[in-house]
């Protein structure tokens, strides 16, 4: 089994690639769960929901996430009945996460209403949120403080990016599915995603990082130093201490990382890393770096 630490739309694509090659048995996802938040009363998580919708056949990969052809009647309706949100949510999603929150409220964990949902939707393959405690973030931008998914959803790009803060202080902790689903695997990938926002708060939950040094880790950056990163990308790296960039995401992920992979045209050096092509533009493009990956995997665990 191959378990892949996801979060945004990078690990997503990837994963798509990956089915190409491997059985949904095969695959587990560890979700990042930093931008859950509650939406007009539904339980909105919007990494563990595009992995839902992935392996359920409905994502809208055009975009990377949400369910294809999705309409929006209720959230073009709240307005006339003195309502309102800060983001549209389709119709269907909407479901999906209205019923997250009653298995939520019933006393249900996270893990525990995600796995009843994945049997709801006859999913293959191991999808778990990394944790079950809050895992909040909070953008401060120095006026308020944002929830991370309001942040990249509704605010400008102009928006200052002081520091990320935790909602709750306590670190919490890797289930023990999770940690199930690590030991059972040959390898983990850590997705194409932003470390700030969707891969460090992983790593942060308690005993992930020990998990991870026991266990072979191909870890992919999502930044090439020859190709301008979204500004509210670049934004949560510098509020993390870093900047958008393939050496910034080798140092944030430390000793855990076996191989490192950066893109075949990106100027910045990472000593020790492999070359590929990283961009994920089409299908086509996400199943060969897939093949390279599980080349490599195979190479070391053989």
């Amino acid at each position: 089994m191959i378990t892949f630490l996801s979060g945004g739309t990078g690990t997503p694509a990837l994963i798509r690639g990956a089915r190409q090659i491997l059985y949904d048995s095969e695959i587990a996802v560890v979700a990042n769960t930093a931008e859950n938040l509650r939406v007009s009363g539904s339980h909105a998580a919007p990494d563990i929901d595009t992995a839902v919708f992935l392996f359920a056949g409905i994502l809208d990969t055009n975009r990377g996430w949400g369910i294809k052809g999705d309409t929006y009647a209720t959230h073009n309706y709240l307005p006339k009945v003195a309502g309102s949100e800060p983001f549209a949510v389709g119709d269907r999603a909407r479901a999906v996460q209205i019923a997250r929150a009653a298995l939520l409220r019933e006393g249900k964990t996270l893990t525990e209403a995600v796995q009843a949902q994945c049997r709801a939707l006859n999913i293959g393959a191991t999808i778990l949120p990394a944790t079950d405690g809050d895992a909040t973030l909070l953008v401060d931008t120095g006026t308020e403080c944002l929830p991370l998914f309001l942040y990249r959803m509704s605010a400008g790009t102009d928006t200052e990016v002081r520091e990320l803060i935790r909602a709750v202080p306590e670190l919490p902790a890797v289930t023990g599915e999770v940690r199930a689903a690590i030991e059972a695997s040959d390898a983990v990938v850590i997705g194409p995603a932003n470390p700030a926002s969707s891969i460090l708060p992983i790593l942060e939950c308690a005993g992930m990082r020990r998990l991870l040094r026991d266990t072979f880790v191909v870890a992919v950056s999502p930044f090439r130093g020859d190709f301008t990163p979204d500004p509210k990308d670049a934004a949560l790296m510098h509020a993390v201490g870093e900047t958008p960039t393939a050496p910034a995401v080798f140092r944030l992920y430390g000793d855990i990382v076996d191989v490192f992979v950066q893109d075949i045209h990106d100027p910045d050096v990472v000593e020790g890393s492999l070359r590929l092509e990283t961009r994920l533009l089409h299908e086509r493009q996400a199943e060969s770096l897939a093949w390279d990956i599980m080349a490599v995997i195979r190479h070391a665990v053989s």
